[in-house]
């Protein structure tokens, strides 16, 4: 069987997970700290799960509307509006598995085959493979430490072309903690309203804001709503991870099409997660959201501590102002990113991401998860200066 002639050329050429790669070395080693998973250590609060159990006691086994629950398509909205955008239950919303549902449903939805797409880099690995699946092309945006890897409209105009269909803008960043503020979007916003490009906002980290103000959704910009999918779920600020939570907002024409990929590909969410999820929105708002507070106050005190840390150690460490990670720069140890992050595995036995698993951007950087324990947290950034005592 000639395998070559069998298979999609543009999927099967797309290289594994760099993460996933690492771990795979992880998984096969004893007595290490991991700071590389990117998912909350918290327990998903009880009364989320409660709310499930009882509505499998309840019978509540069967599919619910491709949309999702009506009421929570509706808290969901009423969420949003907390970050500055209105969007409409009955037409503007969609539940989807997870926010990665919705990066994929966006760019099938938005992309002709050869579609330019540009993306931060680094940035969530996920983008740029959807981006081939869906048929298009990626085209990296360069971040820089500098500015605290935020994308300007400088950086993006010379990239533009007439195939340019969509921007992925996802601030708070993974890998990087970069945020993005009023100040910083109105500009981009600006330059975007010139041109026909869509803007796929990944903000599942908007509760996760350590500059002192609430997350602003793109969305909730001048005009861009009318371009804008904006996609959040619940696996981060809520510790969800494992119920595969999500959704995605946008206009009705181009929501309408998301939903028709859903419904064919996926039906609906799972039914048990959205009692989950419901539970979580309800219980929000009324106890002021304390638990996803309290979640951010520890990842807020554990980010002082592993910053402080690596820069002790002699690693430039930029200030990480979102998300859990921190992300330090290697390239004074003379190792590559993948070097550094085995030697220290195997020298002190502390897990870290290579950088460029996040694109070509990221590479001479690590990324450094503080979404563990403060325990683990001190333990490795104290096993850290060890190894630098050899590397500086």
């Amino acid at each position: 069987m000639d395998y070559g002639k069998l298979l999609c050329g543009r999927v099967a050429q797309v290289p594994p997970s760099g993460i996933r790669r690492f771990f795979d070395i992880v998984s096969e080693m004893r007595d290490v700290i991991s700071l590389g998973v990117g998912e909350p250590d918290f327990t998903t609060p009880w009364r989320y799960s409660d709310a499930a159990i009882y509505s499998l006691r309840q019978g509540h086994t069967h599919y619910t509307s491709n949309r999702g629950l009506k009421e929570l398509c509706r808290l969901a909205c009423k969420y949003e509006a907390r970050f500055g955008a209105g969007y409409d239950p009955a037409q503007e919303v969609l539940i989807t598995v997870g926010a990665s549902e919705g990066i994929d449903l966006a760019l099938r939805t938005l992309l002709e085959p050869g579609d330019e797409v540009l993306v931060p880099d680094p940035s969530y690995v996920s983008y740029m493979p959807c981006v081939t699946f869906a048929g298009g092309v990626c085209v990296p945006v360069p971040t820089r430490a500098e500015n605290g890897f935020v994308i300007t409209p400088e950086m993006i105009r010379p990239l533009i072309t007439p195939r340019t269909k969509a921007l992925i803008l996802p601030y708070p960043n993974n890998p990087t903690g970069g945020v993005m503020r009023r100040a910083d979007m109105e500009p981009l916003a600006d330059m975007l309203e010139e041109t026909g490009i869509a803007v796929i906002a990944d903000e599942i980290y908007a509760e996760l804001n350590y500059t002192g103000e609430k997350h602003l959704s793109f969305a909730a910009i001048g005009n861009m709503k009318e371009r804008t999918v904006t996609l959040n779920g619940f696996s981060k600020a809520f510790a969800m991870t494992g119920w595969r939570m999500g959704y995605a907002c946008a206009p009705k024409p181009i929501l309408d099409v998301m939903l028709r990929v859903h419904q064919y590909t996926i039906m609906c969410a799972p039914t048990l997660g959205q009692y989950a999820a419901l539970e979580a929105l309800k219980s929000g708002f009324e106890t002021d959201f304390a638990d996803v507070k309290r979640m951010v106050t520890q990842y807020d005190r554990r980010r002082r501590v592993i910053v402080d840390g690596l820069r002790r150690a002699g690693l430039p460490t930029h200030e990480p102002l979102g998300a859990f990670y921190a992300f330090p720069c290697v390239k004074g140890t003379g190792l590559s990113s993948n070097e550094f992050c085995l030697r220290l595995l195997e020298e002190q036995r502390v897990a870290c991401v290579p950088g460029d698993a996040f694109g070509q951007g990221g590479e001479g950087y690590v990324r450094c998860s503080y979404a563990s324990s403060m325990e683990n947290i001190r333990e490795a950034v104290r096993r850290i200066g060890i190894f630098m005592q050899k590397y500086r």
